[in-house]
């Protein structure tokens, strides 16, 4: 399944971009996913060829960067969080650190995603307090921060990674 079709919530934004590497399998529950994507807790970021993304509505898009703790309020996240300024609906994760990738929100896809084999659960150091964990969350599978595994390796590991080429 390497393209990939999404959109917000009230239409005005659709997206495609080529994936190697589609399973909604990282569930983040760190403050930033939390508190712009929403959804159980968590959000769930997708990897894409930042080269193939072609935006209809691109005059729709509005971008955050996420800031730093109210301690720390200088601490500005040079990732751009891309959204709908109508709907609000979080659409894909940019970052100039990794120019080459982009991350599109599982929430925003409306191609079938096929249910990955397991769930990772990362920045539970970040959890709200009243979230609980589903019962597939073990020790084997559960990070304070971020695992060492990229979205790629993941992917790899389990068979999943699509090596062809964009079209």
């Amino acid at each position: 399944m390497p393209q990939l079709k999404g959109s917000c919530h009230c239409g005005a934004v659709r997206f495609s971009v080529f994936s190697r590497a589609a399973a909604p399998y990282m569930r983040c529950y760190c403050s930033i996913c939390r508190k712009t994507a929403g959804g159980g807790g968590y959000a769930i970021n997708l990897s894409g060829d930042a080269a193939t993304l072609k935006v209809e509505g691109a005059e729709h898009v509005s971008v955050y960067h996420a800031r730093g703790p109210a301690e720390d309020p200088k601490g500005v996240s040079p990732g751009k969080r891309h959204f709908c300024r109508h709907c609000g609906s979080a659409l894909y994760v940019s970052d100039p650190r990794w120019p080459e990738l982009v991350h599109p929100f599982a929430s925003a896809i409306d191609t079938t995603l096929s249910p990955p084999p397991e769930s990772v659960f990362i920045m539970l150091d970040s959890k709200a307090s009243w979230v609980k964990l589903p019962a597939d969350a073990k020790r084997t599978n559960c990070y304070a921060e971020y695992p060492e595994d990229s979205l790629a390796d993941w992917h790899r590991a389990h068979g999943l990674y699509d090596d062809s080429e964009p079209a």
